[in-house]
């Protein structure tokens, strides 16, 4: 069950995981004096807080503000009850039914069962409704707890309720390990659904990979699919590598995949403040042959996608096509906290192109990223985005033989082998202006531009600063309509204001006092304490009125003053 979850705003992946588990030891005197106030202020709220307060919210309270004040987007805390959820979407490993859904209609709906999944193996299609979950109805549940009834333990069976075209039948799944496919190709192999067609131009034996993150083993995927095409090719010619959308991931898969493609040179170099710089270098042993390669990315690729796409440019061995990348140039260990089950990801180390430029977007910088190489800058519409997603989603669909097929395109006969109908099908200016210049290369022996000649990193940082500017623009525009809601109401608010009882004089200064509360008979059974802080507003939010007129009166000793009942 694919489970969508964005935990810093930004990216959901990490650059550069090494998973620690280990006890933090103070064994400075400055670690322990760092606490002092920490513990004082503890033990003041836990001895004079109004309320009985929440340790826990008040534990993980005191570390989000530590954290907070690094300033650094990628440090995060993650609380036990989130860290499953949190080593799902960073691996795309874990134990369900294996399918991807959505909530339409108000109904758990499936998007397209995932290869080799339990949800495949028995059946589950794309736009099946799933209307029940062992019993109890979806119906208006959040895509998360939907999700978390899906997910379970290894061969656990769960029952699903399926209504297709109108007729309902039951499933019983059992629960299997999971492991999302992080390489795709162009279309669903129409001889096997669960595998892709890489070979996007079969006349010149060009290859189409998408790698959507860098999880555990994407490497070996990513050879796999070589294999492939070099299979249904005899050789391969040329490759798109699409990292368009890809978020990053472990940074040893992103060597490892440029590996594959030099033989030499420097791919990335890593240092921290505690950390010695580490250079990763290509080797020659495994290096595929030297085909020409496109690499596709946009502000959306962050992270390993970088790494990858600035090490193969910078050596030479391909061209980068699309638009400038997102600009995260930093490394994260995660970090187990012991005897709390949750987990620090914390920024220790930043990495470092062949060149020794770092990619890090900074706020007084206007050069970050990897930027398209001259002449292969091409820039999408919301609109154009917009339609390519819409084909993608439909290719992306794992239908069994007996599905329905989406109606085809009218006036359209599908055409798999002419690689010019395939991308007007796919409707994807990025992918082919990529195919294009890797045809050019192939036909003239050069690289000919198929974009535009990109922008200069002046004119990037305007339309920073213009973005920046509109954001700046809503965010005082949301202030001021806040503002005149204010006042609306307090406007409102007057009138019931005046109407409101008055419990005792105002003049009367009130230090606290005991309710005593009495049975049908006058009997007392509770004598209940009360803090003076707000304590009229208190009185009147619980409802209370005066059983008598209230006479103002100023003692003339406060000791005379009259504590309420």
């Amino acid at each position: 069950m694919a489970k969508r979850r964005i935990f810093d705003l930004t990216l959901v992946s990490i650059l550069g995981v090494a998973v620690i588990g280990s006890t933090v030891a103070l064994t400075k005197q400055h670690d322990y004096e760092f606490f002092d106030e920490m513990i004082t202020v503890k033990s003041i709220i836990d001895r004079q807080f109004v309320e009985k307060p929440d340790s826990q919210a008040m534990r993980e309270g005191a570390i989000q503000g530590m954290i907070e004040a690094l300033d650094d987007p990628y440090t995060v805390y993650v609380p036990a009850a989130d860290t499953a959820a949190f080593n799902k979407d960073l691996t795309g490993d874990y134990v369900g039914i294996g399918a991807q859904v959505t909530i339409q209609g108000g109904w758990l709906t499936i998007v397209t069962p995932l290869e080799d999944s339990p949800a495949y193996r028995a059946g589950i299609m794309a736009e099946d409704r799933i209307v029940e979950i062992d019993g109890e109805s979806t119906r208006d549940l959040t895509i998360d707890e939907a999700v978390d009834r899906l997910l379970g333990e290894p061969g656990t069976p769960v029952k699903l309720t399926i209504e297709r075209s109108g007729t309902k039948q039951e499933l019983t799944i059992v629960r299997d390990r999971v492991k999302t496919r992080a390489v795709k190709g162009f279309r669903r192999d129409p001889a096997s659904p669960e595998e892709w067609s890489y070979i996007i131009d079969p006349a010149r034996k060009v290859a189409y990979i998408r790698l959507t993150q860098f999880t555990p083993g994407c490497a070996r995927e990513v050879l796999d699919a070589l294999r492939k095409a070099q299979s249904e090719a005899g050789e391969i010619g040329g490759l798109v590598l699409d990292l368009r959308y890809n978020p990053g991931g472990l940074l040893n898969e992103a060597e490892a995949i440029a590996d594959m493609f030099l033989s030499d040179g420097v791919i990335v170099s890593t240092k921290g403040r505690t950390i010695a710089e580490k250079i990763s270098r290509a080797t020659e042993a495994g290096t595929l042959p030297d085909f020409p390669i496109a690499v596709l990315v946009n502000g959306m690729s962050a992270s390993a996608s970088e790494v990858l796409a600035g090490a193969l440019e910078e050596n030479d061995r391909a061209i980068v096509v699309g638009t400038r990348t997102f600009g995260k140039g930093s490394v994260q260990a995660l970090i187990n906290i012991p005897g709390s089950g949750a987990e620090l990801k914390i920024t220790e180390q930043r990495y470092y192109l062949p060149s020794g430029r770092s990619i890090s977007r900074h706020d007084d910088s206007p050069e970050w990223g990897v930027d398209p190489t001259a002449g292969f800058y091409v820039p999408m519409t919301d609109e154009q985005t917009r339609d390519m997603f819409e084909v993608r989603r439909r290719q992306d669909i794992l239908r069994s033989a007996e599905a329905p097929v989406d109606a085809p395109v009218p006036d359209v006969t599908e055409s798999w082998s002419d690689p010019e109908w395939i991308l007007s099908f796919l409707k994807d200016p990025q992918l082919a202006a990529a195919v294009r210049g890797v045809q050019q290369r192939k036909d003239v022996g050069m690289w000919t531009p198929t974009g535009e000649s990109g922008i200069e990193g002046a004119q990037i940082a305007l339309d920073e600063l213009r973005r920046v500017q509109r954001y700046r623009e809503r965010l005082i525009a949301e202030l001021t309509r806040a503002d005149k809601r204010i006042e609306a109401l307090e406007t409102a608010s007057a009138a019931v204001d005046e109407e409101l009882p008055d419990l005792w004089a105002d003049t009367i200064d009130i230090e606290g006092g005991v309710m005593i509360i009495r049975d049908k008979a006058g009997a007392v059974i509770a004598e209940l304490k009360i803090p003076a802080t707000d304590l009229e507003q208190r009185l009147i939010d619980a409802g209370l009125t005066p059983a008598a007129p209230v006479e103002p009166s100023t003692p003339a000793n406060p000791a005379e003053t009259k504590k309420p009942e």
